[in-house]
């Protein structure tokens, strides 16, 4: 069986589009996007309170069904408790145990594709919520509050702190797909999420937890959404990204997933192989440190030119100039969606299936359930390298296109007249770099 590795791109150089094409075809698409929203886009059109479309009544049964959510929720708990015990008891290796590709794959990238198509999928099979609600019951407290206030000050940053530990282990500490150390980082994933829920409440979830602060995120995207009374709808996906919370630390959250995923790509350039070789030498700490530096620095850069650019306007004061950079940060979300679909596509659909199969037997006893180990990996798109890279750049250019509209249509919104398209200047130019980095990143690793 294929070890299940922790990056999700092990190479682009065979896709037939030469980058200089991809390039070309960004530069047009996004000069078309620009003309589009300066001429035809004057004034704000995006409505989060906007009524949408009911669902069917079948639907919005199933949607706001108590019992639907405890099952999922109980079946999320049972699955990292079996997680755990998979972890610490079975094989030692990720060849022969699936838990690396449960964590990596699933949960961090199909629980997050599945966020995008059809809401925030996690805060449904979040097992620290499940677990939360359990004690809640047991104790008669309710679920909402918690034993503190959850101090406002803090925004999303815990959340940015936990996305960070997880990038960490996969792109910077020595063995990311050490079954041990997955297993642990989970285990230190559900005992600070339990503990956030009982100290602050429900808020610690949509805040403070990280995969659930992602996953809600990208759900923003997603053509369903509810009205201010409860009501499932289908929405235009920008109508519901406009609504996104404009919270300190959510340049942090989009800058650790973007940058995390622009240094993946990175990483993978033989240059960068060669310098970790040359002078971390042999010395595992030295070169864990280096990483750790290349994926701060990612990060910084994403986040630190994003801050600039949002900020580089006139006609506003400074404090609201301040505020510009968690004001527009939605607008990365779909920029973060199209690299989430163009860095890991393949790793999804292919490697997942290898973990399905490691799934059969995950103590080495000889088990083969529900007929797993029978089925082999089929590899639907590493044999189509022209689809799987039209994809790719299809991916990455919608997500930059939506991003711009976002921003546009916020910065008509916060912005003085004379101010709306000049004050948008730096940020278009910065979504520009993002664009043709990302692409260049995605083709020459």
């Amino acid at each position: 069986m294929t070890e299940v590795s922790a990056h999700g791109i092990s190479g682009a150089t065979d896709l037939p589009i030469p980058l200089s094409y991809a390039l070309i075809g960004a530069a047009w698409a996004l000069t078309f996007s620009f003309a589009v929203l300066a001429f035809a886009w004057r004034e704000p059109r995006l409505d989060p309170d906007s009524p949408g479309t009911p669902l069917p009544a079948f639907a919005r049964t199933v949607a706001d069904s108590a019992a639907v959510r405890a099952v999922l929720g109980g079946l999320g708990l049972l699955g990292s408790l079996a997680v755990l015990a998979v972890g610490f008891f079975g094989a030692s290796d990720s060849a022969h145990n699936p838990v690396p590709g449960i964590v990596y794959i699933f949960v961090w990238v199909g629980v997050m594709v599945a966020s995008l198509a059809l809401g925030p999928v996690w805060k449904i099979l979040s097992p620290t919520r499940a677990l939360h609600r359990v004690i809640c019951r047991a104790t008669g407290r309710p679920q909402a509050r918690g034993a503190l206030p959850y101090p406002e000050a803090w925004g999303n940053r815990p959340a940015a702190l936990g996305l960070f530990s997880f990038v960490w282990l996969e792109l910077a500490f020595p063995e990311p797909g050490s079954v041990l150390a997955v297993t642990i980082w989970f285990l230190g994933y559900l005992i600070v999420g339990t503990a956030g829920l009982v100290v602050f409440g429900t808020v610690w979830a949509e805040r403070g937890d990280p995969l659930e602060a992602y996953s809600s995120l990208l759900a923003r995207l997603s053509p369903f959404a509810r009205r201010v009374t409860g009501l499932p709808v289908l929405r235009w996906p920008l109508n519901n990204l406009a609504g996104t919370p404009a919270l300190a630390g959510s340049v942090a959250v989009a800058a650790t997933l973007l940058g995390s995923t622009a240094f993946d790509s990175f990483s993978m350039f033989a240059s960068w192989r060669d310098f970790l070789e040359r002078v971390g030498d042999d010395s595992t700490l030295v070169t864990t440190l280096l990483r750790t530096a290349g994926l701060l620095g990612f990060i910084a850069v994403v986040g630190g030119v994003f801050t600039l650019a949002a900020r580089a306007t006139g006609g506003l004061t400074k404090p609201e100039r301040a505020l510009l950079p968690r004001r527009l940060a939605h607008s990365l979300t779909p920029i973060v969606a199209g690299y989430l679909i163009a860095h890991y596509l393949s790793f999804l659909v292919e490697k997942g299936q290898a973990t399905l199969i490691l799934c059969a037997d995950p103590f080495q006893r000889g088990w083969n359930i529900l007929g797993l180990a029978d089925f082999d990996v089929r590899y639907v798109l590493s044999t189509h390298p022209a689809v799987l890279a039209s994809l790719k750049v299809l991916a990455v250019l919608t997500g930059h296109i939506l991003g711009v509209a976002a921003a546009h249509d916020r910065c008509l919104r916060l912005l003085p007249p004379a101010h709306r398209l000049t004050g948008q200047l730096a940020l278009m130019l910065t979504m520009v770099g993002f664009t043709f980095t990302g692409l260049y990143l995605l083709f020459e690793a």
